[in-house]
Formats: structure tokens, sequence, C-alpha cells
């Protein structure tokens, strides 16, 4: 493989560093993101012949596909893990779906709605209203935590939901690894919680005194001249140090966002004249494949940061065909409409995807609202050309900068979430469509059955019988509707 001169420059220039690396395409988007404890090393093993020799075909194919790369140093391989987890999220490139990228680091959780919570060791972060304390670079850190938690603090490792005298006949837990026992009552339910809530704290970094009071301990074995258990409690001591660090690095993680992202505020600012930050934007994308199940969508961000809350979609309702400008006005009209109406906030900057003609069809919307004044640009694909003063050359800043990083980021999530809608729609009409091939069937049976059973795939799990129950089937059409679609359980 020949590589540009631009990446070989590069490659020669990685620093053996712990970080996250990022992957472009020719066209600057970013389809791979990747952590390493040492970019150099780790960067480098894309490009030697040996990976495009043996390498899987999704690799091969990623590397090929690499025309530059980005780097983000951190201090550990803590933070380029959190980092990396991030930057997934905030950009969703799509070798690290297709590659299966989807390593789960390990987690600790205890459930304080348990009658005697446990700590445990999970993978899944979920909703649930359990506390949740990682994630972990190793397996072997989240048990270290474990083991020490449950010593210092005497919870319980036992199966049970609730043990009982009956538990405690088959288990040593009391006094091999302290357990305080609240199975046969040595502590009250309220004590075991307290230790319980204690442990929570450690592991949110807030009792700083336990690593004091464990580095004195190796101190006085070391003094005892018991090296080997002085040894074993440094190891342990500093396994827990980056434990406890752990939340401070979570916590700084979106700090480093919000300044990447008030970085990027400021210099398009700067750039594009504005009067005043464009801290909130909003940015609209079409999805319109043959001009079938045209929609849109609306995706937000404040300070350069995602706001999925305040994303909204849209079904194009006026337009026919393939014409995007025009749906781009539909769109941006319906939007600022409703904001106008509901006497809403109105953004910093509107953004659209697409060059000249797409941004001169949302500003004649926003001139029918009387809102020539919202400022609004237009961001287009093939060079990443900034559109902003009709009539002048677009702008381009540098693919480095703070600011374009920030609107390709916002671009992509809306493009993104139109797409994903227009799936959605055309999934539904693909199912919906099998009963066109029933004959028999017309638009008010075919309304009664949606509606009876809510999808096809429940209908095709349906028995006859069940299908001749809705008004206006009958035995004889479930019988038809069976035989052609192969329903009733098969």
């Amino acid at each position: 493989m020949q590589i540009p001169e631009k990446i070989r420059q590069k490659l020669d220039a990685l620093p053996d560093k712990p970080g996250c690396y990022l992957f472009r395409d020719r066209r600057g988007k970013i389809i791979y993101v990747g952590k390493a404890v040492s970019l150099r090393k780790r960067v480098q093993s894309y490009f030697r012949d040996a990976t495009l020799r043996r390498g899987s075909p999704k690799l091969r194919g990623l590397v090929k596909s690499v025309g530059d790369f980005d780097i983000l140093v951190v201090r550990n391989e803590t933070e380029a893990l959190l980092s990396e987890s991030q930057l997934i999220k905030d950009y969703r490139p799509r070798y690290n779906v297709s590659l299966k990228d989807d390593k789960r680091y390990p987690l600790l959780r205890v459930d304080p709605n348990e009658p005697f919570p446990m700590l445990k060791l999970c993978r899944i972060r979920r909703e649930d209203g359990a506390h949740y304390f990682g994630p972990f670079v190793s397996s072997g850190a989240a048990h270290a935590a474990l083991d020490f938690a449950e010593k210092k603090y005497g919870l319980r490792k036992c199966g049970p939901r609730i043990p009982d005298a009956q538990t405690y006949k088959h288990c040593l837990n009391d006094i091999i690894r302290f357990c305080s026992a609240p199975c046969i009552a040595k502590v009250t339910p309220e004590a075991y919680r307290a230790r319980v809530e204690e442990a929570c704290e450690f592991l949110r970094g807030h009792r700083p005194q336990v690593l004091r009071e464990l580095r004195d301990a190796m101190q006085e074995a070391a003094g005892r001249l018991d090296f080997e258990r002085a040894g074993a409690q440094r190891d342990l001591l500093l396994r827990l140090q980056s434990v406890v660090k752990q939340r401070a690095r979570v916590d700084a993680t979106p700090a480093m966002r919000s300044e990447r992202g008030a970085s990027g505020v400021r210099e398009l600012q700067e750039a594009l004249g504005l009067a005043v930050p464009p801290r909130t934007i909003e940015c609209f994308d079409i999805s319109n494949i043959f001009g079938t199940h045209a929609v849109a969508s609306m995706v937000c961000a404040v300070d350069g940061i995602p706001q999925r809350n305040r994303y909204r979609r849209f079904r194009i309702k006026t337009v026919t065909g393939s014409d995007d400008p025009r749906m781009m006005h539909e769109v941006v009209q319906r939007r600022y409409a409703r904001v106008t109406r509901e006497g809403g906030a109105l953004p910093d900057l509107v953004v659209v995807d697409g060059g000249i003609t797409q941004l001169r069809a949302a500003r004649a919307a926003l001139a029918e609202l009387g809102l020539s004044a919202l400022p609004s640009s237009g961001l287009a694909k093939k060079l990443e050309e900034i559109y902003w003063k009709d009539g002048d050359a677009p702008l381009y800043l540098p693919r480095e900068s703070p600011a374009l990083r920030m609107l390709q980021r916002l671009r992509d999530e809306a493009h993104r979430f139109a797409l994903t809608y227009h799936r959605t729609l055309r999934n539904r009409r693909i199912r919906e469509s099998a009963l066109d091939d029933v004959e028999g069937i017309g638009p008010a049976r075919k309304q009664a059955l949606l509606r009876h059973f809510g999808s096809i795939r429940r209908l095709m799990s349906a028995d006859p019988a069940a299908i001749a129950q809705v008004p206006g089937i009958g035995p004889e059409m479930a019988k038809v509707i069976v035989e052609t679609l192969g329903a009733g359980g098969s």
C-alpha cells in the first residue's frame, strides 16, 4: 500500500504517549475512533504491510479508506478510555460499528433498593436506579476495588436476596472476609446500609483517609522488614489510587468537551464576524431518496455539545419529488413559525447541510417570518465550504479548526438523525405493504388489521382464529391471509 505523504509525515511525528486517534476519510469525515497506550505504536501498526496482508477484510477496508487522521493526547490510559467512549458517542463512526468495536469495560454496581445491598461486577450501565462506579480500564482494578470494599466495610457476598440463618450455616465469610453478617443480626439493617454507603463514598473518591491508612500500614510492614506484605499493600494501594481518582477523571471529561466546544464557538464567531457568540446552534438536514419518504431533521448543540432533548424530526408535507431546497424551505419555515408562535428561544445560528442553494431557501423561509436578522450559514460536504455571505466566495477553515470540527460534528449528527428516521418510515412501509399482496384486502381492512394487531409481525404470528375475529375479516379471509403471508405462527 502506498501511504500518502501527508499521512507518512504524521506517522513519523506521533508521540509515544497515551491518547485517542481519529481516522478520517478523504472527505474529512471521521470513520473510526480508537485509543492507545502508545499512539506511536498503535497508529503506525495500521499502516504496516503485514496489516494489509493478514488483517480481516474490514480492517483492510478501514486502512484503505483513511485519508487523514488526528490524535488527542491525554495523561493516562484511563483518560484515553473515557475520551474514546465519548468521541464514539459524539461522532458515531461507521467502522466502530462494522468492526464490532463494542468492548465493554468493567463496572461496579450496587442497588440501594435491595434489602441488603451488595457490590457486584457488571459490564452494562442501565437506567435502573442502581449506583455504578467505573468504567475500569482493567478487570484487575475492578476486582481489587470490589475485594477491598467488601472486606473493609464488611459487605456480604452471598447469593440470596435476603440471607437468613440457614444461609449462614453454609457461609464462612464473616470469618474469612470480615462480613458483618446481617443474616444473623450481627448488625442491624440500618447499620449495614450505613456500611454500604461508606463503601460507595470510598468508590466515589470521597474517603482519601482510607488510602492514607493503607499507606501507613504499608510503611509499618516495611519497617518490620515484612517486605512481602508491604509489597502486596503497595500493589493494592496503586490500584486503589487509580480507582478512587476515577470519579474526578469522569467529571473532567465533560469539562474537556466543554472547553473544546467553547473554543469552537469563539473561533466561529470570529470567522463569521458575529455580534454574539453562536452558543446555541440548530442544524437542518434532508433525507430524500428518489423522493420517497422525504424527511428532515434538526439537531441542536449548546457550546458545541449536542442537546438530544432538543432534536426534532419532520415529514415533508408540501413537496413531492426530489427538491431539497424546497424541502429545506418547508422545514425551516415550520420550525421557526412554531418557535415564534409559542414564544420559544431562537438559536444564535442556523446551519443547513448544503451549499448556497439550500442556504438561500432557508433564508427565504426566515425572511417570510420576519427573521432575516437571524444568522444562518450552509456547510457543503464536498470540500467543507462554509457559505455565509450570498455572492461572496465560501469560507474555508483549516481541517484542524475547532470551529470546523464543531460544524462537521453537528452536520453529521443531523444527517444520522434524518437518515435513521427515513429508514424507520421506509421499513414500516415495507412491512405494511405485505398486506397489499393479499387478494381482497383493501384500505379499510388493512387499517383494521394494523389497528388490531399493531404490526405485520404480530399479525403473522397470530393464529387464523384470532385473525378472523377482526371486524370485516372472518374465517375465509383469515385463511387467505395466512396462506399469502405465511401467518399463523409459522
